[in-house]
């Protein structure tokens, strides 16, 4: 929101919320800005009435990920381009009645679909395809992302949702009725595909090596207290199989606490084994003395939404893959 109101080449026409709190509340007041006389809407026929080149979709993630498609596909038929960050970064991977449905849905009314954001959109889809690019030979690539999570508020959230303060054990990473495993799993192992598909490797499966980590100590956080012994570190680990080998290894790490991870780890570290061997790490920070608590994952998530909208828009109508160029666009 922010990225969009700030930016003088862009102009918000509006805003739909789930929150009936939020409704009718001024765009502007609702993310530190002046008031921008864009009123928030419960209605997505108010939103389908509009004159908007581009919609920005950024529900939150639930189980079935899935579950917001018959609003997209509406605004899609309508004319809009879509922006997703919800994944969705790589239509390939998905089952066929879904690809159909919004390609159909994009010809129907000339418009444009993406997913972006940093991971998946940037880390995987961009920033692996430009360090390659470096290689005579590729065996082997690594992704490994790290996300410190004790400052998250919510305890419905970080407990009943993502597993954290549970008794090891007693969660299974692969049973489909845990929320949090259907979502990872399934926008995830998208992106492996994505992995591949850049190297010009055929991927057979996706192998998963989830782990649940307990804590060492009694750890004090935003939300609550996770006692000794009980979970306060989640490793979700894919890895895609080629020509019966593992040669993809995409890791991302939960962490209420740096026990396992170390004091000041690196948001994203990429590997590749081959010739040469390639080591990157990549973080993003907040410009010192900035206002306000927006982290800096979420100014480059913005970012990343801003920066695609004019290639979204100058693009041939249908999907669009997350993995082809958006450099910054200067405003």
């Amino acid at each position: 929101m922010r990225a969009v109101i700030d930016r003088p080449d862009t102009e918000l026409v509006g805003l739909y919320v789930y929150s009936s709190k939020k409704e009718g509340v001024d765009a502007g007041d609702l993310v530190y800005r002046a008031p921008t006389g864009v009123k928030a809407t419960r209605s997505v026929d108010d939103l389908l009435a509009l004159d908007a080149d581009v919609v920005v979709h950024c529900a939150r993630i639930q189980k079935d990920h899935t579950v917001h498609d018959e609003d997209i596909l509406k605004l899609l038929r309508s004319g809009k381009n879509v922006i997703s960050i919800n994944g969705n970064s790589f239509p390939p991977a998905w089952e066929e009645r879904r690809r159909t449905a919004f390609q159909e849905a994009c010809m129907a009314g000339r418009s444009r679909f993406l997913g972006t954001g940093l991971n998946p959109g940037f880390i995987a889809e961009k920033l692996l395809s430009t360090v390659s690019s470096v290689c005579t030979r590729i065996d082997h690539v690594s992704i490994h992302e790290t996300v410190l999570a004790g400052m998250i508020k919510s305890p419905e959230y970080l407990f009943d949702i993502l597993g954290f303060g549970s008794e090891p054990g007693a969660i299974n990473l692969e049973d489909g009725s845990f929320a949090a495993s259907v979502t990872l799993n399934t926008m995830y192992e998208e992106v492996v595909a994505s992995m591949a598909d850049q190297l010009g490797w055929r991927l057979e499966c996706v192998q998963r090596a989830h782990r649940m980590l307990p804590a060492k100590r009694d750890l004090e956080i935003t939300a609550g207290t996770i006692a000794k012994g009980r979970v306060s570190h989640v490793d979700w680990r894919w890895r895609g199989v080629v020509e019966g080998k593992e040669r993809i290894a995409l890791n991302v790490s939960w962490a209420v606490d740096p026990e396992y991870s170390g004091e000041h780890p690196d948001l994203w570290q990429v590997s590749i084994q081959g010739e040469p061997e390639v080591s990157l790490q990549f973080n993003v920070e907040r410009p010192p003395g900035m206002p306000g608590s927006t982290t800096a994952e979420q100014m480059a998530v913005g970012g990343s939404v801003a920066n695609a909208i004019a290639y979204v828009v100058a693009a041939s109508p249908g999907l669009l893959l997350a993995s082809q160029p958006m450099p910054y666009h200067q405003p």
